[in-house]
């Protein structure tokens, strides 16, 4: 920090001098959290416009054992709530360990419900907490803190130029291009049922919403993640070439080496050779190449390549789990229409077929329900949603 005020460099400095009060808080808050002994993790979040940074502290036996970050961008929408419900979703359903808390910056509408799944899986009692005053709560602005320190680094300061990062992504994977064109793919599930996958596409610098794809994963009778890629990948690329469409310049999955490989069989199947094929482990965020797969790559952790491939890899994440939410939210309520005397799975089935969802049957009066069904059954129909 002296040296970068010394040299006139007033904005480095004043990061530096950022870091310094961050250091010291992080010493003081651990001084709180060990006398307890608690393993929990914090969430703290900044977020300006389409861009969003998150910070996650993982406290074990009380101490600060890591730290995390993550970035968003070109959100369209940020609704703090519907975010950080995906996000625990996103984070802890796949996990091996649990911590006993989980502390997060605001409330969210499944919470409790979240909790009780967690609960099972861990075999003890797993808590989501916001707490609103004390020590946890000024452990959860310590992560804002971070969060906004993290945001300025990540945005706030100059980025390297857009091709730079490509090449040295390209160098890293090998490719014979930096790539242009990037899809990547991940799969969604809930202790293997309802299994979903997802695609999101990477173009000329930025996310290309419009070509998102979603799959609902039709030949897997089981939780195997790697059958389900297998799956899905095959079904995009058959019909790209049935379209005579080019491929990407570059395949992405998520996951390590096994799904690298599922995704390779697909493409093998479909008689696709020299395709370029990656895969990003979450845990470990190295990247694995098809074909030297024993040589896995990994690059620094503020490496702007890395960061490409962490946007995109939990992008299609994202994308995956508000898929899977609002899937199963869906065939919870048809499930629920079934059960109402007098309705049945066909009566669900035309309904939805003709007005499209759930959601739009809500808004209905019976005269329109009665469009599609009897006259008695749609007035079932809207006295259950008139209750609920």
């Amino acid at each position: 920090m002296l040296g970068a005020s010394e040299a006139q460099r007033f904005e480095e400095a004043a990061r530096f001098r950022d870091q310094v009060r961050t250091l010291d808080q992080i010493r003081q808050r651990q001084v709180m959290a060990a006398a307890s002994g608690e393993d929990m993790d914090v969430f703290g979040f900044h977020q300006e416009g389409s861009q969003l940074a998150i910070n996650l502290f993982h406290f074990r036996g009380g101490r600060a054992v890591d730290r995390r970050e993550l970035f968003f961008e070109d959100l369209e929408t940020f609704d703090p709530s519907e975010f950080f419900s995906a996000l625990l979703n996103q984070l802890y359903l796949d996990q091996p360990y649990l911590p006993t808390e989980v502390h997060v910056p605001v409330d969210f509408e499944d919470r409790e419900t979240l909790a009780e799944l967690l609960s099972d899986m861990a075999g003890r009692r797993v808590h989501i907490l916001s707490p609103q005053r004390g020590r946890k709560r000024a452990l959860l602005e310590l992560a804002a803190r971070n969060a906004w320190l993290s945001f300025q680094r990540r945005f706030r300061v100059s980025k390297p130029q857009a091709r730079d990062v490509l090449k040295a992504l390209a160098e890293a994977l090998e490719l014979a291009k930096p790539p242009q064109r990037i899809e990547a793919f991940d799969i969604s599930h809930i202790q293997g049922k309802d299994t979903v996958a997802s695609m999101v596409v990477w173009e000329d610098g930025k996310m290309k919403k419009s070509d998102y794809r979603k799959f609902i994963v039709k030949t897997v009778p089981q939780n195997d993640d790697f059958a389900s890629m297998r799956e899905v990948v095959g079904r995009r690329y058959r019909r790209l070439q049935q379209e005579k469409k080019p491929l990407p310049d570059l395949i992405l999955v998520d996951g390590g080496v096994g799904q690298l490989h599922a995704a390779a069989e697909a493409l093998e199947a479909a008689e696709i050779i020299n395709q370029p094929l990656a895969s990003i482990a979450k845990r470990e965020e190295v990247l694995y190449i098809y074909g030297r797969e024993h040589e896995p790559v990994e690059l620094d952790h503020h490496s702007p390549a890395l960061h490409l491939v962490q946007q995109i890899r939990d992008e299609a994440h994202r994308f995956a789990i508000t898929f899977h939410r609002k899937r199963r939210g869906e065939k919870e309520l048809t499930g629920a229409l079934e059960e109402i005397p007098g309705v049945g799975e066909k009566t669900v089935r035309k309904l939805l077929e003709h007005f499209g969802s759930v959601r739009a049957l809500r808004s209905l009066l019976p005269e329109e329900l009665s469009q599609v069904v009897g006259q008695a059954q749609a007035r079932r129909v809207w006295e259950h949603f008139k209750r609920s």
